[in-house]
């Protein structure tokens, strides 16, 4: 593989309104990230009922698909699959012709020489840590992946050659570009070469979206403008300008999906690389739960005007639990994420999937060791592909 630096685009904060007038594309700013309490914590309450902009039809509503017979269905099968979670895999042990192994924070990464195959696991990560692992959470990041990328291909190329298995994606090696576009933040007005108004209050709109890239230092990131980046070598200014271009139009593009599913797509992330033959490539993930932050669309504008929180389905929960329950900076041990916090997130990811993709998440417990089926099934791939 080519130098392996890293890049990603990620959006401000900020809800959008997904209404297009004209070529403007309009956003919203805010922040995010991944003494004992009470044992349970009582979620948010969700709600939801859309009518599009374009049509009268209305979806389901938020608080009424928790409390369904669907998510009685789903619970049943996460709690008998929260002790058979994919935590690690060791592919270079029983696929032949996997040179090395890289562990990410969610993703194992095995280089064959002439592909990477990526394995997304059920690792919930945040502080730096591994916290738990959440059934299906693997599932859900790699197949809501496939759905964006077989989505986005009018919009970019990407590096996706096959899906051979439920948590596995074989993609084309290319070099990733060093630079990471992360969110607007701490009240800066002309950040990362992007000039805002004064007056600015949380969560309001933005005229536009926006793009902050970073560099990585040795421990943090470093806010970098476009020029900056030009000048250090990171990119060139013909690939910066297509890498922008594309993740603006992705976004826009997955804004206006999510909205007609019901919700709002805040904030997200895309990486893209270089291949051999110069094309620029969306690779990693695409629009995930772990990616990207999704508000509720209808309740959106009313919380605003009230100055509440936007109502979402996210993971803080489970980080507001081990903040109150250790120091995850610096305790070298954990305690284990209680067992029905595990499971409401697990719901949480499904349940996000099955609202973007409008489809059913096949959560299915088999006998066959998750480990057992991902390696006959990579091996099986790699042998297509000689």
């Amino acid at each position: 593989m080519a130098q392996c630096t890293r890049t990603t685009l990620s959006f401000p904060k900020t809800p959008l309104n997904s209404t297009k007038t004209g070529t403007q594309t309009h956003l919203l700013p805010s922040i995010s990230s991944f003494q004992a309490k009470p044992k349970s914590r009582k979620y948010p309450k969700i709600s939801l009922s859309v009518v599009s902009s374009q049509s009268q039809q209305q979806y389901p509503s938020f608080d009424a698909l928790p409390n369904s017979c669907r998510k009685e269905e789903v619970f049943s099968t996460i709690k008998d699959s929260v002790h058979n979670c994919l935590s690690e895999t060791n592919l270079q042990l029983t696929v032949p012709g996997l040179k090395s192994k890289t562990r990410g924070k969610v993703r194992d990464i095995y280089d064959t020489g002439d592909y990477l195959v990526l394995v997304t696991t059920d690792r919930q990560s945040a502080f730096d840590r591994i916290l738990a692992s959440i059934p299906f959470k693997g599932q859900v990041l790699n197949e809501t992946s496939l759905w964006w990328f077989n989505r986005t291909q009018h919009i970019t190329p990407n590096a996706v050659l096959s899906v051979p298995d439920k948590n596995v994606t074989i993609a084309k090696k290319c070099s990733v570009f060093p630079v990471e576009f992360v969110v607007y933040k701490n009240g800066v007005r002309n950040y990362c070469g992007n000039v805002l108004p004064d007056g600015l209050v949380k969560n309001q709109k933005l005229t536009a979206s926006i793009l902050t890239p970073t560099t990585k230092a040795e421990d943090h990131d470093v806010p970098v403008t476009p020029d900056e980046i030009i000048e250090r070598g990171l990119m060139t200014r013909a690939d910066f300008d297509e890498a922008r271009e594309k993740a603006l139009s992705l976004f826009e593009y997955g804004q206006r999906v999510a909205l007609e599913h019901g919700l709002i797509l805040v904030d997200t992330k895309y990486e893209f690389g270089k291949a051999s033959d110069g094309t620029i490539l969306l690779i990693d993930e695409v629009h995930t739960p772990d990616s990207s932050r999704y508000w509720i669309a209808n309740s959106y504008e009313e919380h605003f005007q009230n100055g509440l929180e936007p109502e979402n389905i996210d993971k803080e929960f489970l980080r507001l639990w081990f903040r109150d329950h250790c120091n995850p900076y610096e305790d070298e041990v954990l305690p284990d994420a209680p067992e029905e916090l595990v499971c409401e997130l697990a719901w949480r990811y499904i349940f996000l999937y099955e609202t973007i993709t409008k489809s059913r998440f096949e959560a299915r417990v088999t006998e066959e060791p998750i480990h057992d089926r991902i390696s006959r099934n990579v091996s099986s791939a790699l042998l297509s592909l000689q």
